[in-house]
């Protein structure tokens, strides 16, 4: 089963569709492909309060919620408010919620959407709201489902709104790898990050990703993984600067479903950024990503 958020399902106004029109293309290219039947699709319920609230303050969320971001507040994240970013941004994280429900039962859950980590407790920032992946692994915490949870961020720009909320949390460990002179430009301390200069190929980034991630599953003893498998790291992406090839990016997901698959770890996998110069570049390493998930 897959969840989906999109502009089909809560249209947006005009200024709010970059950087969201892949997102439909997604869904389109999924159906098309057969990875999974219609009926394998489903729209998520939206976050509730209580969930966002463990993982952002109550003013944040009231003002997001009742309109009431400052005009600076909107610039930092890129887009003005609406009642339809509200909604999208909660289904969004509520998708990331049911894909780690699903993954803890079947072994792997996809999001077609989520990776909203430029979002801090307390602001929004580079077109991230909430953050699905702090308010999804605190969620399944507090179920009961899952107690230890590693995040394994592979956007090439940093999870510093991630890194910044569960920065005193023991129980959730955060790994980053992403480009060292890339937004953010004020980077936040993960529990391990990796930085990678401008151009990094194929070979040096899946030589530095797997030790990484060898480092993060020890260290973490998680219960649950979620993967944020950006698909900026592109060497097209307007905004990556980083150099990898679409069977690179594929060989980054197939080492990630590996070292989670022989650790026992159920992956949760969101599709975070991607900005290729054209669109169906971005789809194409989006797409590749929910096939892997799904060979088991």
């Amino acid at each position: 089963m897959i969840f989906y958020c999109d502009s089909f399902v809560l249209p947006l106004p005009p200024e709010h569709r970059f950087p969201m029109a892949k997102y439909a293309l997604l869904r389109e290219r999924v159906v098309a492909a057969g990875l999974v039947p219609p009926s394998g699709l489903r729209i998520p319920e939206a976050a509730s309060d209580s969930e966002l609230l463990r993982a952002h303050t109550p003013d944040y969320v009231a003002r997001v919620k009742f309109g009431q971001l400052s005009p600076q507040e909107q610039r930092r994240i890129g887009f003005p408010w609406s009642p339809q970013m509200v909604e999208r941004s909660r289904r969004s994280a509520g998708a990331t919620i049911a894909a780690c429900r699903l993954a803890l039962k079947h072994g792997v859950g996809v999001n077609l959407a989520g990776g909203t980590h430029h979002a801090f407790a307390d602001y929004g920032s580079g077109y991230c709201i909430f953050n699905d992946a702090a308010v999804a692994a605190r969620a399944l915490q507090a179920e009961g489902r899952a107690q230890r949870i590693v995040i394994l961020d592979c956007d090439v720009h940093q999870g510093d709104g991630t890194a910044a909320i569960l920065a005193a949390d023991e129980s959730i460990f955060t790994f980053s790898i992403h480009g060292a002179k890339n937004f953010p430009f004020r980077k936040q301390r993960s529990d391990l990050d990796i930085e990678l200069p401008d151009g990094t190929g194929d070979d040096a980034y899946l030589d530095t990703l797997e030790e990484g991630v060898r480092r993060a599953l020890s260290t973490s003893r998680g219960t649950l993984a979620i993967y944020l498998a950006g698909a900026d790291p592109y060497f097209d992406d307007r905004l990556g600067r980083l150099a990898l090839t679409k069977a690179g990016l594929a060989e980054r997901d197939r080492l990630i479903f590996h070292y989670c698959r022989a650790a026992g770890l159920p992956v949760a996998v969101v599709m975070a950024g991607g900005y290729a110069r054209k669109i169906v570049d971005t789809v194409d390493i989006h797409l590749q990503t929910v096939a892997t998930a799904l060979q088991g």
